[in-house]
């Protein structure tokens, strides 16, 4: 696999990735505890309106100074995986940033693409002075348990990004610590 920068005319390879996937449990907060409801559905690919929505915001993100990484498939030069930050410091501390994406395409996921974008969003969250990762997942297991198993940990109340949450209140926000 080739990681690399992309530069902003190929955050269009955004709409290359293949976001489809079984469901089969979602988890929700219920008096203050993360639990898991068992659901089942088929991901067919991106809500309508969503793709568009999230190229247009790595636009955004990449013109304000932000940085989009990419895992490129070495046979065909197909992206596998991509993976956003945000340049922009927030919590109480000023000192974690916002994964913005991380998305695998199907045939390439279970091969550490994902945990290599995430430490190169590390890697970049500390050289611009930064200890930690927010992320604001989507509510399905295998993300969540993904996640949790990059060690991610459940905000804190008093961690919790007001205006990340009132975007995505549905979302399980995390913080990643980078040292």
């Amino acid at each position: 696999m080739e990681y690399r920068i992309l530069k902003r005319e190929e955050i269009e390879f955004m709409r290359n990735i293949d976001r489809s996937e079984t469901i089969n449990g979602i988890y929700y907060f219920e008096n203050g505890e993360l639990k898991i409801k068992k659901v089942f559905w088929e991901m067919k690919g991106f809500p309508s309106g969503e793709l568009d929505h999230i190229v247009e915001r790595l636009y955004i993100l990449y013109d304000n100074g932000g940085v989009i990484f990419g895992a490129f498939d070495p046979d065909n030069g197909a992206i596998a995986g991509i993976t956003a930050l945000e340049n922009k410091f927030r919590g109480n501390g000023k000192d974690t940033m916002k994964m913005d994406i991380l998305f695998v395409s199907k045939p390439y996921r279970g091969k550490g693409i994902a945990k290599k974008l995430i430490d190169f969003i590390k890697k970049e969250v500390r050289a611009r002075g930064g200890g930690k990762v927010y992320v604001s997942a989507t509510e399905s297991k295998n993300t969540v348990e993904f996640y949790i198993y990059m060690g991610c940990r459940i905000v804190a109340k008093s961690e919790i990004d007001a205006e990340l949450f009132e975007m995505e209140p549905e979302d399980i926000h995390m913080i990643l610590d980078v040292h």
